[in-house]
């Protein structure tokens, strides 16, 4: 029988020629090797990483906390709950996180008529697979959108906080409340990069049974994705076609044009 000897690996941190490219972007590249295994640091980033994904996703949402820190608007809040009455049924019966528990649905009932009025927009923040994401990102972005509503003149219903929910729970609980616009902020599933990107649905007209085709998305919104100013000014944009068209969701364009960045970062002059 004939032997082989053993490959004999080296034991020091090798570099990598992708190395430079690690400052555009948070996509795991260039990790460099000890021997043939990732070198310690990488390793446990990783590990990290994925347990921040796991805690967003099962992490329950503090409603108090939030409505606490909305009370500056003095607006009225409400606090609502899904079917999904807890994390383990949340993420088994997606269908249950899209419908109203029948106490929620009676207090929204219960409110439309002690307040027997329609609104141009209802805003609605649910914690969907990230609770994480809504508690670091809604409560700002929910009092620029506030300011931004003021300024156009739009009527806002109160504010819901929702448990337990997935998108479609917003139509609803616009229907409910008569609100001809809702905005639905809600936690996006977390990547290994992205434990706190938050999405923005946007429906004109929403309604119980309402389809994907009706909405418009902005999504990964946080301090490292889409920051919270620019998402402002694109949905604030589409609102305002939409109330002039009468429709969102596919045919409704987003038109919306950043301005561009006159000097542009430094870039090395060679990448490899």
């Amino acid at each position: 029988m004939k032997l082989h000897p053993d490959v004999q690996f080296k034991t020091q941190h090798a570099g990598n020629a992708w190395e430079q490219l690690k400052q555009f972007t948070d996509a795991r590249i260039a990790l460099g090797r000890a021997g043939g295994s990732l070198p310690t640091r990488p390793a446990l980033e990783f590990q990290l990483a994925h347990a921040q994904a796991k805690d967003a996703v099962l992490k329950e949402l503090d409603l108090d906390a939030m409505q606490s820190q909305l009370s500056l608007l003095q607006h009225d809040t409400l606090q609502i709950e899904s079917c999904a009455v807890d994390k383990d049924m949340y993420l088994k019966r997606p269908d249950l996180g899209r419908e109203l528990s029948d106490a929620s649905r009676q207090q929204l009932q219960d409110y439309a008529q002690q307040h027997p009025a329609a609104y141009d927009l209802v805003i609605v923040a649910g914690d969907g697979l990230s609770a994480r994401a809504i508690e670091d990102n809604a409560p700002y972005f929910i009092q620029q959108l506030h300011a931004a509503c003021t300024a156009q003149s739009w009527t806002l219903a109160p504010i819901v906080l929702a448990a337990g929910s997935r998108v479609a729970l917003g139509d609803e609980i616009a229907q409910l409340l008569n609100a001809k616009m809702l905005v639905m902020l809600i936690g996006e599933r977390p990547g290994l990069s992205s434990p706190d990107s938050m999405g923005i649905y946007y429906t004109w007209q929403a309604h119980k049974g309402c389809h994907d085709a009706m909405r418009n998305c902005i999504s990964n919104v946080r301090p490292a994705g889409l920051s919270a100013q620019v998402a402002l000014q694109r949905l604030v944009a589409l609102m305002k076609k939409s109330a002039e068209l009468g429709y969102s969701g596919v045919n409704l364009k987003d038109e919306h044009e950043i301005a561009a960045i006159v000097q542009a970062p430094n870039r090395p002059k060679q990448l490899f």
